[in-house]
């Protein structure tokens, strides 16, 4: 599984730290929403959005324009965008190490639950120990199993159904520095009530409860994309908010084998109400955020282009430039 803990950072308020997860702000932050509505509409070929377009479709999301600006500001400070001035207008776009984070985050969340699911039975614990006076270390380290799709078994031991990449393995020693264990190993059924599985080890109701809460919210819309009633304005925050939202799941569900998850499991209904809803609405977004940009600065903006799930999970499109 990719470690999208980088990609967080870049939709963070202030870049230190990642959103704590279940409970991410529905709207998302300016910040969030800035990077989403100029990853849409950019990515791969790093499109130049003008300053005021995206003043403009931030205030559309209620976001003032000196709030908008500011959100600018600091993302160019953090190295997420890049200025150029030509006349009198301003314009961003994205880094290219930016691009890159989101084109690859954007990839691992279009394919997500697209995988195979197999399993072989085995399990990978990672036991640690890290001194109470290195609690920040402890933080990070337990931070960075979590980000691999890791939970606690016991305080200090934490469990995946899968392996431990290679990248994950020199993660974790530089984190642990040498206070750390892993193993490869199968569940002995003890027979007694005392017995844990492991994948108790996660909070299954309250995943599960998310993709529900996700799916209500947005099924509903789908009568009114279907028909062509959802334009301008309207579809553009609706897409971005449903991938500003979708776009947390791949943290949130470490993609247990089915074989470990209860019946009907949403993870599959969930996908596909997104793609319903974001690539159902690409085509009104998109012209949208070309008309915006069009009465902000001159030209006509074609390279504004929305991608869509399909086409990214399809492998369409070259990495950023």
């Amino acid at each position: 599984m990719t470690n999208l803990s980088h990609l967080e950072e870049i939709f963070s308020c202030d870049g230190t730290r990642p959103m704590r997860l279940p409970r991410w702000q529905a709207e998302g932050s300016p910040a969030g929403l800035a990077v989403t509505l100029i990853a849409d509409y950019t990515l791969p070929a790093r499109s130049w959005l003008p300053a005021a377009a995206i003043v403009a479709l931030l205030g559309e999301f209620d976001v003032a324009d000196g709030a908008a600006r500011t959100t600018i500001s600091r993302l160019a400070r953090r190295g997420v965008l890049e200025g150029s001035r030509q006349g009198r207008y301003s314009s961003y776009r994205l880094t290219r190490e930016a691009a890159v984070d989101l084109w690859t985050g954007g990839g691992s969340i279009a394919t997500f639950t697209t995988q195979p699911d197999s399993w072989d039975g085995w399990w990978t614990l990672v036991a640690f120990s890290v001194p109470e006076q290195e609690s920040t270390r402890r933080r990070a380290l337990r931070t960075a199993l979590r980000w691999r799709g890791y939970a606690p078994l016991y305080d200090a031991v934490w469990a995946s159904p899968h392996p431990l990449t290679p990248k994950g393995r020199a993660e974790v020693a530089e984190l642990a520095l040498g206070a750390v264990s892993v193993f490869r190993a199968r569940q002995v059924d003890l027979e007694t009530e005392a017995n844990r599985s492991p994948v108790e080890a996660w909070d299954l109701p309250g995943i599960a409860g998310q993709y529900e809460v996700f799916i209500r919210r947005w099924k509903s819309l789908l009568p009114r994309i279907g028909a062509g009633g959802l334009t301008g304005a309207a579809a553009v925050r609706a897409r971005t908010q449903v991938m500003n939202t979708y776009r947390h799941f791949p943290v949130l569900d470490p993609l247990l084998p089915i074989d470990l998850l209860p019946a009907d499991w949403p993870r599959s209904r969930a996908r596909a109400v997104c793609v319903a809803v974001y690539d159902g609405l690409a085509q009104p977004a998109q012209e949208h955020v070309r008309s915006v940009a069009a009465r902000s600065a001159a030209g006509p903006h074609h390279d504004i282009s929305a991608h869509t799930i399909a086409g990214m999970s399809a492998g369409i499109g070259h990495s950023p430039s």
